[in-house]
């Protein structure tokens, strides 16, 4: 991989920006969508830019090839789980703790990756890094004023949204060798599917009269959070490789704290930096690790 040059490192703060915004997005579409309506229309625009992008590039989509299996399971886990998990769960909790708490992904993925891969061991240092990072959320759960008996589950649920991302992630391992934009672009239009007749049971979204902010938000969260994320997250990969693109870790509970604060106003204690910095300090000593 090359030197990363000044172009990397703002892609990649952009790409921190469009994943943090989504949090205080996903709080917005609450207001007149359900969980599952939020993940089907996420899922649905997200698919956009990404399958118009295979077109451009002739990448052969394998969505039901005869690895339609995995595809449809990490779509599920990937995406369906997770996205359902979050919007269901932020509804009753300040969407900077839902940054907070899904920035923990990197720290599952390392326990998991333990486990579940050859080449991903505990060493010194990650185990500290996962210690530290995991005894922030676990302090970010005392603050009473955020998190109390009426919300305590939620959180938990964002939490559980985080580890199916990192369960998505090691099942895509075994779909390894294909390109990038083909997964994606398989597991999003099984994510489509998958949701259609759940949300058309049990939401009807045809009755549902939406705010203007709230259209624009979903709106956002499948084109710009999902699919152009993704393609951003493609180039990135492509000219710098894993571990200078994880790196994004660090910077989305650091932003998704800023804009929950600049357009909802959400309140910031004491014992959220505290959570913040112990989080961050957790990933950079597991990334540390990883640096050859």
């Amino acid at each position: 991989m090359r030197q990363p040059k000044l172009i990397d490192y703002i892609l990649l703060t952009f790409l921190a920006l469009i994943w943090a915004s989504a949090f205080f997005n996903i709080k917005i579409a609450t207001n007149s969508f359900g969980p599952v309506t939020i993940s089907f229309l996420r899922v649905f625009f997200g698919a956009i830019p990404v399958l118009l992008l295979c077109f451009y590039k002739k990448i052969k989509i394998e969505a039901f090839s005869k690895d339609w299996h995995w595809f449809a399971m990490i779509g599920f886990i990937n995406l369906v789980a997770p996205f359902f998990l979050i919007a269901y769960g932020i509804k009753e909790v300040q969407s900077n703790l839902a940054a907070i708490l899904m920035s923990t992904t990197p720290l599952s993925s390392t326990i998991l990756g333990h486990f579940f891969t050859n080449n991903e061991k505990f060493n010194f240092v990650k185990t500290i890094g996962i210690l530290i990072g995991f005894s922030g959320i676990v302090y970010l759960f005392s603050d009473n004023l955020l998190i109390n008996d009426n919300n305590f589950i939620s959180a938990l649920l964002i939490l559980l949204g985080s580890t199916c991302y990192v369960i998505g992630g090691v099942l895509t391992l075994k779909i390894s060798k294909k390109k990038n934009e083909n997964v994606t672009g398989s597991i999003l239009i099984w994510a489509v599917i998958i949701l259609i007749p759940i949300v058309l049971i049990l939401e009807k979204p045809w009755e549902v009269t939406p705010t203007t902010e709230a259209t624009i938000s979903v709106i956002y969260l499948g084109l710009v959070a999902t699919g152009l994320a993704w393609l951003l997250r493609f180039r990135i990969l492509k000219n710098n490789g894993l571990i200078f693109q994880s790196q994004v870790s660090y910077l989305i509970p650091i932003f998704g704290i800023i804009l929950s604060y600049i357009f909802l106003k959400e309140m910031i204690t004491y014992k959220v930096l505290v959570s913040l910095f112990a989080v961050v300090i957790g990933i950079y000593f597991v990334k540390k690790s990883d640096i050859k």
